[in-house]
C-alpha cells in the first residue's frame, strides 16, 4: 500500500523558477489525490523525470510544462507564478 500524496510544506522563494514550478505541481497533483507516476502517465513522461521536476533537479522545456499543466487541468503560467 502506497502512503497518501502529502501537499508542500514550504513556500519556495519568489526568485526560485524552479522551486516554484515544483510547489505548483506538487500541491496540484495531490489536490488530485495522484501519484507522480499517475501524473507521468497522465501527461507521458517517466515518472522518475516528474520526481526530479518535483525535487527541482531539472530545467523544464515549455512542451513539458505544458504536458503537466493540461494532466492538471491548470494554465502552463499557473505553475510558474510564485505563491502568496
Amino acid at each position: 500500500m502506497s502512503a497518501k500524496p502529502t501537499p508542500p510544506k514550504n513556500l519556495p522563494s519568489s526568485d526560485d523558477l524552479r522551486g516554484i514550478l515544483a510547489y505548483w505541481i506538487r500541491l496540484h497533483r495531490v489536490e488530485k489525490g495522484w501519484s507522480q507516476e499517475r501524473l507521468a502517465l497522465e501527461c507521458e513522461l517517466d515518472r522518475t523525470y516528474v520526481s526530479a521536476v518535483e525535487r527541482s533537479r531539472w530545467n523544464v522545456s515549455l512542451s513539458n510544462i505544458e504536458k503537466i499543466a493540461k494532466a492538471l487541468d491548470v494554465a502552463p503560467w499557473a505553475l510558474l507564478k510564485p505563491p502568496e
